[in-house]
């Protein structure tokens, strides 16, 4: 367990993606906002983004689940998390790595991040399997 208490997450996208996401994990683990909250990036300026996310740290550690690792959300998490030493984000949330982090949330963060970084890649598959090719370079 962390030093302060379980970790608490927020997700931080583009749109409606961060609500979207946040619904489908309460909707199959029963986990409500007091452990994974939603932040959209929508209608607010980087400043207004910047201080929404600063006031959730500070409190405990905390994973900030960003949609791309660039743009405006990964942007805001970045400098909002430069100083905290309880604190990490993570690029490209998926629901496997949500899902993961609300029943690991007890694990320190140096252990739960790796955790959900190997968790949020096993997630992405094909069918059919297209890895057996994959060491051939992408045209264009």
């Amino acid at each position: 367990m962390s030093k302060e208490g379980p970790v608490q997450g927020v997700v931080l996208a583009h749109g409606g993606l961060a609500n979207g996401i946040v619904d489908a994990v309460a909707r199959i683990s029963g986990v409500g906002a007091e452990i994974l909250r939603a932040i959209s990036n929508d209608g607010k300026s980087p400043e207004d983004l910047r201080l929404e996310v600063a006031g959730l740290l500070g409190r405990g550690p905390v994973i900030i689940f960003t949609d791309l690792p660039s743009g405006s959300c990964a942007a805001t998490a970045r400098i909002c998390c430069r100083e905290e030493t309880e604190a990490a984000v993570i690029s490209g949330v998926n629901l496997a790595i949500l899902l993961d982090f609300v029943f690991h949330r007890d694990l320190p963060l140096e252990e739960l991040v790796p955790r959900l970084l190997e968790k949020g890649r096993g997630s992405v598959q094909s069918v059919p399997d297209y890895t057996a090719d994959a060491h051939r370079t992408l045209p264009g």
